[in-house]
Order: C-alpha cells, then structure tokens, then sequence
C-alpha cells in the first residue's frame, strides 16, 4: 500500500481509531498493529508475509537462546555467538538470494559464460522493504548478543517492533533498543504531538508528490533519451534528479516519522537537511542517518572503526561505502556510487578534517557566509555527479552521460519537456528550500510556523491542494521501496 493512495488515505483513520479505542488493552492494541501492519505490508503481494515472519521468529527466538546459552555459561555448545551467526547467516541468505542472486548470477555468466545465463537465474520478486526489515530484525539479536538490550518475550511486542507499518517499507531503520521498548509499555495519545505528526506528514507528502514527482516528468525523459539533448538538459536533469530522491526519500521518512506520532511512537529522525552540508562527510551524517549509523555500529566499528591505524581506517572507510553501495541496489552502478563517495570521503580522513562540521550551517545566522555558500554549492556538486551513476541503469550508460553532459555543456540552454511545467517545479524547490532552510535547526523542516493563525491555516490549506491535485494525476512509487 502506498502513502500516497486513496487507499493510505482511508486506511489510516481507520487504523488510529481502532487502535485508540484498545488504549486500555496493551497487547491487544499490539496485536492490532501487527495485524494492521500485515494488512498494509500485504497489499502488494500476500505471499511475502510469509519471509516477513519468519525473519521475525528467527531474529525473536535468537535473542531468547543468545541468553538462555549465556545464563548456563557451561562453556558447552552451541553458544550464544552461535545462535547470533545462525540468525545473522539464514537472514543475510534470504535477503542475498532474493536481491543479489541474479545479479551475480549475470555477472558471473558475463565475465566467463559469455552472457548466456539463462540456465543460472532465478527471476524472483524483490519484496519490497526486505533490506529494511531485515537489518532492523538483525539489529535487535546483536543488541542482545552485546548486552545492550534484554530480550524480550513478548512476542506480539517484537512482531509489532519489526512489522511497524509507518517505517516497514522505507524506514528509518530503527533499534530495538528505542523502538521496542515503545511496544512494551502503554501510550497515552498526546494532542501536541500528533498535530505535529500531521504537520510533519503534511510536508512529507509536498515534498513527495509536488517536489519529487514533477522533478521526476523531466528526469525520467532526459535520461531515457540523453543522445537527444543538449549537456545543459542533462545538467539539469542531474540536478532535478538530486531534488527529487531527497524529496522522495526523505519526504517518505517525515510521512512515516508524522504517521508514527499519530499512535504515540517516536521514530529517530532520518533525514537533517543534506543539502545544506558543507563537505561530504557532514553529508553522510545527514543523509539517511537510519543507514549510516547502521553500518557505523554494526560493521564499521566491529572492524576496528577509528581506533586502528590509518592505513585501517581508509581500508574500513572504503569497505561501508562499497556495502553501502551495493545495499542500494543489485547493480554494479551503486557499488561504483559507494566508491564515489568513498574517494571523496577518504582525504577528509587523510586530512583529519572528517568530522569537522557536526553543528548547523549559518548557526545564529539568517544567512550563509560567502564561505558557507560556496562549501554548500560545491558539495551539492558533488552528489549530483554521484546521482548520475546512481540513477542510471548501467556504468557504461552513465559514462556516456557524463561525456555527453560536459562535451556539450555550452550548447545552448537546457530543453524543457513538452509535458513539463516548469513554472511548478521551480515555485516546489523554492519553497521546499525556503522552508528547510528556516527549520535546519529543528527536529523537523516543518516546525516553526508563522505565529499568525491565518497565515498557518493558509499555508497548510496551499499545501493540501497542491497536494490533492497531483494525488489525482499521478501515484508514483516511492524510490526506495525498489531496495
């Protein structure tokens, strides 16, 4: 089920009714959000339920023999590291052979069956959101294995902690450790809280379906037919693109963020506003923060992370971002993307500059300094030449885009799209940059409002319209349910 359905819209009040009216009842109002969440999960396809499950009772019943091993300490096995590799190894299988089997399956056949694969692939359905759910279930048998969290056995709490249907599909990411708990003791519905959310899902949806989805009527031509246009269009193509997966992506996570509020839950924040970053790594710890943090906890700093030598640190560096990379996606394009942004990264580290910006950009300030600006314009840079090989389909495709886009840079300005309004896209941008800009300092980029009622009222007013008017042209699925 997508956010931006008819169906979203009816099933979600439907949903908060319910679930307030079993308030009284902990495990009842569990059991609903499971059942709810299914339902939602469900709606593309039923049958994935069935992987959803079972990576929750594997990852649930880890926890409870990581402890139960570790209690008789007897020295015996199995021990609790086996129980932690038995779950880590089965979820990782189910998710390597769903999402990366085929691909090094043609890979393989490429480089020494001359391509013919035919014999070797599978064809399977990606479900959707399985590297989601995966590394959050993941996550919760590693806690328990370090000691950072009990298990728990209530199972209902863990179905309804892996199965949230808020952040199932796209995230955040979260860790038992702060979601969990949530499940485990009663709410109480806060008014303040869930305006918020609404407000927080009323800028998730603008950010998605006005910004993202009109960017994406002049991308997906332009990079379908690069040959036919000028290097300025593919220039602009490239920047639309970078506008639009951070309104897509990140417009999903304030949705699901808001959506979560609604039911009394808090979800960590996965987006604080990228763009306005001042190197690539103050990028990295803004961009899909769920994911990075991820990797930082449970990869990078079980290789040594830091604290080891320099040569190490490059070493573990470059390793994330080639995982990172190949997370995203089964192709080639995004290990090449990790790598990118891992050769941009690695002198940082060189230079001992990596963690230079941790505060907010202009901090006090209505206005960047020249400095500031400059740094910003020159990372955005950056990742929009990273976007180009993100977006494409294939390495060979994005480096005849690159050569295409620079060899003819200055040959006129870019061609606009016969069924492109322009006029839209620029007023979206512009006033999702505005707006993110006023709020860099807030837990959310739709928290401070105007003072004055009426002014609220009509912003929130513009934004439903605009909103409802794309709701009723287009219904595009979000970018990241495809990882």
């Amino acid at each position: 089920m997508l956010f931006n359905s008819i169906e979203f819209l009816i099933f979600l009040p439907i949903v908060f009714c319910i679930y307030w009216l079993l308030h009284k009842r902990l495990q009842w109002q569990n059991a609903f959000v499971v059942a709810a969440s299914y339902l939602f999960y469900g709606w593309w396809d039923w049958r994935f339920l069935l992987l959803i499950a079972f990576t929750t009772l594997c990852s649930f019943a880890s926890g409870i023999a990581i402890t139960n091993t570790r209690q008789k300490s007897d020295g015996k096995w199995p021990s609790p590291k086996f129980y932690l590799w038995a779950n880590i190894v089965v979820n990782l299988l189910i998710l390597g052979l769903f999402k990366y089997y085929d691909f090094f399956a043609q890979s393989f056949a490429d480089a020494f069956l001359g391509g013919n694969a035919d014999r070797l692939l599978l064809h399977l359905v990606l479900p959707v959101g399985i590297s989601f759910y995966t590394f959050q279930a993941l996550s919760y048998s590693i806690d328990v294995y370090r000691g950072t969290i009990k298990p728990t056995r209530d199972v209902v709490a863990f179905f309804a902690y892996v199965s949230f249907f808020p952040q199932l599909v796209a995230g955040p990411i979260e860790r038992a450790t702060s979601l969990l708990p949530q499940f485990e003791q009663a709410r109480r519905f806060d008014y303040r809280t869930a305006v918020d959310g609404l407000r927080q899902m009323l800028w998730g949806f603008f950010k998605k379906m006005v910004v993202a989805d009109s960017c994406a009527i002049y991308v997906d031509n332009i990079f379908d037919h690069p040959d036919w246009f000028n290097g300025s269009s593919l220039l602009l193509a490239a920047v639309l693109f970078t506008i639009q997966i951070y309104g897509d992506f990140s417009g999903y996570s304030d949705i699901a963020i808001g959506c979560a509020k609604l039911f009394g839950i808090r979800l960590r924040r996965n987006f604080n506003v990228p763009y306005f970053s001042r190197d690539i790594a103050e990028f990295w710890r803004r961009w899909h923060i769920s994911l990075t943090t991820w990797f930082r906890d449970y990869i990078y700093i079980p290789m040594g992370g830091s604290r080891v030598p320099k040569g190490r640190v490059l070493l573990n560096t470059l390793v994330i971002f080639l995982v990172s990379g190949l997370w995203h996606g089964a192709n080639w394009t995004f290990v090449a993307w990790g790598a990118y942004h891992a050769l941009l990264f690695l002198p940082l580290i060189l230079m001992g500059k990596n963690r230079k910006y941790r505060n907010v950009v202009a901090e006090g300030r209505a206005l960047p300094s020249l400095r500031e600006l400059g740094q910003m314009i020159l990372t955005f840079f950056l990742a929009v030449m990273g976007w180009i090989l993100f977006r494409a389909d294939s390495i060979a495709e994005a480096w005849q885009y690159y050569v295409h886009m620079f060899s003819t840079l200055f040959d006129g300005s870019p061609t606009l799209t016969s069924n492109m309004d322009a006029w839209v896209v620029l007023v979206a941008v512009v006033v999702m940059t505005v707006v993110e800009w006023l709020n860099r300092d807030r837990e959310h980029e739709f928290q401070r409002q105007p003072r004055c009622r009426a002014l609220r009222w009509a912003g929130y007013v513009a934004l439903l319209f605009m909103i409802g008017a794309y709701m009723v042209t287009n219904e595009m699925p979000f970018i990241y349910f495809q990882f």
